[in-house]
């Protein structure tokens, strides 16, 4: 078991406030993910539980213990590093084993064990391999390994992706969730700025902006109820339109948030007159790019569209899909 408790949390260099009374229960077994623009305090939150940063104040308890002034050795913690982090002299094997050989388990003991990740992570033929002969998805594979090895009830995973190139970010996001299927009593929280890693992987997300939770809740319960315009602005990929001035006040809000597959398309009529100024073609679908009165939107249209830069068009919201929010930025009922 693994619940984790944040109260309060606050870390600050000197007069930099970087995490702003962060409270969070996460239960053991879950997927969290961490997302927001750089330098919202992320990574700082997520090296604050594993013990590489001090707590300003506030408490953090694992199991139920508070373990604020624990060290990461203690904690039952294993985090997996964006850089890899791994030793280059030592083979795939003398990597993946080289937590329990410190621990001084017998060598067939860690025999049995560095055997039975690398197959759960299709490592076994580059077992002798050095880190320099590994492609990026490979060696992020090692350090996973590394971190299953230990048998912690927490995995951290700090941006572990990004260094990889798209087809290997797909494979290796694959590879993560079916790894959390195989261990469900793990809690894992990973930090990202991926959308896509963020909505496919979590069981709930957690959103930051400059220190604080916005808000919190399951992938489709932030694309179908951001709790802000913040949220709904970056949750959402091509992000949720916010507009303002009449088609807002039309809807009696003040910002009116549209995702850009719930406006109705037209040449002739419709709430929001613009100009096309760019299409992106993708076969399935197309994303238009509209210059309006109120900024420019992004549209949705299904298959292959018919407009082109230049082109007139109106768009209408789907009156029953909108999100209205007042001048606050909160959530309208």
């Amino acid at each position: 078991m693994a619940d984790i408790r944040l109260t309060d949390l606050n870390k600050s260099y000197g007069a930099i406030h970087i995490l702003k009374d962060v409270s969070l229960d996460i239960t053991s077994g879950e997927f969290i993910v961490f997302v927001g623009p750089s330098g919202c305090g992320k990574s700082t939150l997520l090296r604050s539980i594993c013990g590489l940063e001090s707590i300003t104040s506030g408490t953090l308890e694992i199991d139920h213990a508070v373990v604020n002034e624990v060290p990461p050795s203690k904690r039952g913690i294993a985090m997996v590093f964006q850089s890899y982090a791994l030793y280059p002299h030592m083979s795939v094997y003398e990597n993946i084993g080289f937590a329990l050989e410190n621990q001084g388990l017998p060598r067939a003991e860690i025999k049995q064990k560095v055997e039975k990740v690398a197959d759960m992570l299709q490592l076994t033929p580059y077992l002798t391999r050095l880190p320099k002969a590994l492609s990026g998805g490979q060696r992020q594979r090692v350090a996973i390994g590394r971190a299953i090895v230990r048998g912690a009830k927490v995995f951290l995973f700090d941006e572990p992706l990004s260094n990889l190139d798209a087809a290997l970010r797909v494979q290796t996001r694959m590879e993560i969730a079916k790894l959390k299927r195989s261990m469900p009593k793990t809690t894992m929280i990973y930090v990202t700025h991926d959308q896509v890693e963020a909505m496919t992987l979590a069981d709930r997300i957690v959103v930051l902006q400059a220190g604080r939770v916005e808000q919190v809740g399951t992938p489709m319960e932030l694309y179908d109820r951001p709790a802000n315009t913040f949220v709904a602005g970056f949750i959402g990929s091509p992000k949720m339109n916010l507009i303002t001035g009449e088609p807002a006040a039309r809807h009696k809000a003040h910002t009116l948030g549209v995702r850009p597959e719930h406006f109705e398309l037209s040449a002739a009529t419709g709430e929001i007159k613009g100009m096309v100024e760019y299409t992106e073609v993708l076969g399935s679908d197309s994303f238009l790019y509209v210059a309006t009165p109120q900024g420019l939107l992004t549209v949705r249209e299904e298959g292959k569209t018919a407009f082109k830069p230049g082109d007139t068009v109106h768009v209408t919201p789907a009156a029953a899909l909108v999100h209205r929010f007042g001048e606050d930025g909160k959530r309208l009922a």
